[in-house]
């Protein structure tokens, strides 16, 4: 049988039971990557953004990721009919002041129900409504940038006001033209986009930001274009750099054809200036030997000059007598040699006979002639051997 301490005891185990099965109606803890919407069992709505516990009192609990990221493959079509579809990601916040977070709650009542009717309508939206801005082969090449910006302004301030109107463009692959329909932005009178609607998310406080495109898969048609276009261009890269590369090559044998002709030039240029050098060379020297030729011509003149006025001072002064004694001397040495080589007859008789007046001798032939030869020699000399009178 059951007595009251027993039931006492009983009553109180269910009794803890019973609190630690509802502490997690009483309280809720919150992390700080998130923020929370109670609502109590009388319908209020109460906000907490600051982590740890807070009493819930048997209400219901709806927690919201402060930052959330969504992975999106959204389909886009541009201005020449081609799709695609973008893959990609974008990050965003949702506010955290009480008044914005109960207007979101009340609206979409979960953080899934926000972001997929909400977050991911406006930024699909905003891809596809930025693909008829340019062409399918510009998405890929020069406005791969622009599309982002479009996409990205779009998502923040508003779809674009925009106009259509049909513009004849050439098909990059086949050459042929086409009509298509190109979208423009209309602008205001500051030149700022106008727009079609409002922004969608800045009312409710959402941010986003690094919106990225990872991937724009093209249908089968736009691939094989886009490959043929890619191949075309890298075969006019490819063209053009051959061209240029044959340019430059001409350029440079061009220039080093210069080059050559220029040294060749200066070459003959020195050799000429090296002959010019050596002929002024040879001038000056030819110059310079006539000079002294004349110089020496004149000196040689002058002495002989001199010596010839000595000379006929000398002869002048004294007749000649040296020379006409060298001469006479000469001939007497003759003579005086011929008669000592003399062998035939007896030049000198061996009998003398003297005259009876007692006179001398008469001479003999041989001194008959020494003594004529002797006068003649003096005569043709002008020489007077005769002994002035009064010398001594």
């Amino acid at each position: 049988m059951f007595n009251f301490r027993n039931i006492v005891v009983i009553g109180s185990i269910l009794g803890a039971l019973a609190v630690v099965s509802l502490t997690g109606e009483l309280f809720e803890h919150l992390d700080a990557q998130e923020v929370m919407v109670i609502q109590s069992v009388n319908g209020n709505l109460t906000v907490y953004d600051t982590p740890g516990y807070h009493p819930q009192w048997f209400g219901k609990v709806t927690k919201y990721p402060r930052r959330s990221s969504y992975e999106f493959q959204a389909p886009i079509r541009f201005n020449d009919g081609a799709q695609a579809k973008m893959h990609g990601s974008i990050q965003f916040e949702i506010p955290t002041d009480t008044a914005t977070l109960v207007m979101l709650h009340s609206k979409y009542g979960s953080a899934q129900t926000l972001q997929s009717q909400l977050v991911e309508r406006v930024i699909d939206k905003s891809i596809y409504m930025s693909g008829p801005l340019m062409s399918s082969k510009e998405s890929y090449a020069e406005k791969r940038n622009s599309l982002i910006t479009y996409v990205e302004d779009q998502i923040t301030h508003g779809t674009y006001q925009t106009r259509q109107h049909d513009v004849k463009t050439t098909d990059p692959i086949t050459g042929v033209e086409k009509t298509i329909t190109a979208v423009e932005i209309v602008a205001d009178d500051k030149g700022m986009p106008k727009r079609q609607e409002d922004p969608v998310l800045t009312p409710f406080g959402i941010k986003t930001f690094n919106f990225t495109i990872s991937e724009l898969n093209y249908d089968a048609t736009v691939e094989a274009q886009i490959r043929g276009q890619q191949q075309i261009t890298m075969d006019v890269q490819t063209a053009i750099a051959t061209a240029k590369k044959a340019e430059q090559q001409a350029i440079t044998v061009a220039k080093e054809g210069e080059a050559a002709a220029a040294k060749a030039k200066w070459e003959q240029e020195v050799i000429k200036a090296k002959a010019v050098v050596e002929a002024q060379q040879a001038l000056e020297v030819a110059q310079l030997d006539t000079k002294k030729a004349e110089q020496e011509k004149a000196a040689k003149i002058l002495r002989a000059e001199g010596e010839s006025e000595y000379k006929r001072k000398i002869i002048s002064a004294d007749g000649a007598l040296e020379q006409k004694l060298a001469v006479y001397k000469e001939v007497q040495a003759a003579w005086a040699q011929a008669f000592a080589d003399y062998k035939g007859p007896a030049l000198v008789p061996s009998v003398v006979m003297a005259p009876r007046d007692g006179s001398a001798a008469g001479s003999t032939g041989a001194q008959a002639l020494i003594e004529m030869l002797n006068a003649k020699t003096a005569r043709d000399l002008s020489l007077d051997m005769s002994v002035p009178a009064g010398a001594k």
